[in-house]
């Protein structure tokens, strides 16, 4: 029996300089970098990549197909990384007329499976910050002695386990003395306990009557009164006041937006594998669509721009450059570049899906080997990477032998010297190697989807694209390993398969291994 094809018949991106495919396509074709100045903590010295977006582009297809407020729901209560999925899926329909359809006829046997390297960083923040000054007020009004009888008692008798008077303190100091004092004397204020019984009462009304209705006059009850007691106390906002907008952003939020869109009925859900989502989305469908689970499968992998808490997490973790310089791999290792977007693709059953009608785009994804270094959380080992390539290569059928170019991780730290000493110890020194985190930056899980789309696009046309690197930078320890790398000028693509590998952080592995569409089996 033989095994079941995999190919790609739609792609769609949001990347840095690059709002959709067509774009990403024409600025491949150039060597210059598509990173920019951060400024996210005023002037700083961080290089970002910061996708070009705009979901408006999407409102006229969301329209047709939607209530007339969908599209203002979405971008109401939608973090970027949901809404730039959605972009790059809707994209990802244009290339194969029919495949929005044939996702939704094909019921159980359509999947989705759209992951997040960091999620909705920037909701999180903000309902963080706001969690924050609402406590702060909250506590400040019930510890106020006029509504507190206990601050007024220890007035007079202290309370030997209360905290410094925030009034004895000066400097730096004053601000936390004063929160927790606040804190401390809210939990034994008996005005809050009685403002609380109050409102656990407005609480417990019931719905009554037919439940649809009764649910809508339950609700706006409740808010009348709680709004009553919220004025005849003249309390600030209740803490626990949290936007709903924190829950519809969770990690599998992108997967169920486009299935929702889309009308797909089949299994959608968020792989997270770090910087080797994309890779392990395309193994789950590839083995989806082999097992006969389904025809058609949405892969794809979303991240949010850069946002002050992840480029200061990456620079505390010492991998990201941090002197105003583009940090190209494999020469400075000076660190990496954060960057946001999304990639989605629509891969299915070769055979079904031409029988269909549909055209394969780019390349032949072959295989994919997924493994696990056990062994650090952020420094690959070669054993775990070593085993993911050779993986790939067996179930491709292939060996070594048969690769004619490579596409690294290549994070522009330490780590390039033992990527590329581990991919010599596997192939030879005539494979010709690119890394493109010197163009687009690191997209947490799109970074390697936009890389082997990279690969894709320049197969389409029987070239490798340029990268940024120039031939003189190149790192001389790495020059002794392998110097067969496409530099700052594209280059006619080798005979032979593809290989593109993904580091995901925790020692998450995903190698792919792909051939030309008109290849010879």
């Amino acid at each position: 029996m033989s095994k079941i094809r995999t190919g790609v018949f739609g792609w769609g991106v949001v990347a840095p300089k690059s709002p959709n495919i067509e774009a990403f396509e024409r600025n491949l074709e150039s060597s210059e970098s598509w990173l920019a100045p951060f400024n996210g903590y005023g002037p700083d010295n961080f290089l970002v990549g910061r996708p070009e977006f705009d979901f408006e582009a999407y409102a006229p297809w969301i329209n047709q197909r939607c209530p007339p407020r969908h599209f203002h729901n979405l971008k109401e209560k939608m973090d970027l990384p949901a809404l730039y999925a959605i972009g790059a899926f809707i994209q990802a329909l244009s290339q194969n007329e029919g495949l929005e359809n044939e996702l939704k006829e094909l019921g159980s046997l359509a999947h989705v499976y759209v992951g997040t390297g960091l999620g909705s960083i920037a909701t999180v923040h903000d309902a963080s910050i706001v969690l924050y000054e609402t406590q702060r007020k909250w506590n400040r009004f019930w510890a106020a002695p006029e509504r507190n009888p206990a601050v007024r008692e220890h007035q007079t008798t202290p309370l030997p386990d209360a905290p410094v008077d925030p009034a004895t303190v000066s400097g730096d100091e004053r601000e936390n003395a004063e929160r927790e004092w606040n804190a401390f004397w809210a939990e034994r204020s008996a005005s809050l306990h009685d403002y609380l019984a109050e409102l656990a009462g407005i609480e417990s009304l019931v719905i009554e009557g037919v439940v649809a209705q009764g649910k809508l006059n339950a609700i706006r009850e409740k808010e009348k009164q709680r709004i009553r007691l919220q004025e005849r106390w003249g309390a600030p906002e209740a803490p626990w006041k949290v936007s709903a907008n924190l829950i519809w952003n969770i990690n599998n939020t992108p997967a169920a937006q486009i299935s929702i869109l889309a009308k797909i009925r089949g299994m959608a859900f968020a792989p997270v594998a770090a910087c080797s989502t994309f890779g392990v989305a395309l193994h789950l469908a590839m083995k989806a669509i082999q097992c006969g689970e389904a025809k058609l499968v949405v892969v794809g992998a979303t991240d949010p721009p850069p946002h002050a808490l992840t480029v200061g997490s990456f620079y505390s973790a010492r991998v990201l450059a941090a002197d105003g310089k583009l940090s190209r791999p494999l020469t400075r290792l000076q660190g990496t570049h954060v960057a946001g977007g999304s990639v989605v693709w629509i891969v299915g059953d070769m055979d079904y899906c031409l029988s269909k009608g549909f055209k394969p785009l780019g390349m032949e994804p072959l295989a994919v080997g997924v493994t696990s270094d056990a062994h650090h959380i952020i420094t690959p080992s070669p054993d775990g990477p070593r085993a993911a390539i050779m993986g790939a290569l067996h179930d491709a059928g292939a060996t070594p032998e048969d690769v004619g170019t490579w596409d690294l991780h290549a994070t522009a730290t330490p780590g390039d010297y033992g990527e590329i000493s581990t991919l010599r110890s596997v192939m030879s020194d005539s494979v010709l190697v690119t890394a493109r985190k010197g163009t687009f930056g690191h997209g947490m899980s799109a970074g390697g989807g936009w890389e082997l789309t990279a690969q894709y696009l320049g197969y389409a046309r029987k070239q490798l694209y340029p990268t940024p690197l120039d031939e003189a930078s190149l790192n001389p320890s790495i020059r002794e390993v392998h110097d067969h790398i496409v530099f700052d000028a594209g280059c006619e693509a080798p005979a032979g398969l593809g290989g593109k590998l993904s580091m995901g952080i925790g020692g998450i592995n995903a190698c792919v291994v792909s051939g030309p569409l008109d290849r010879k089996d």
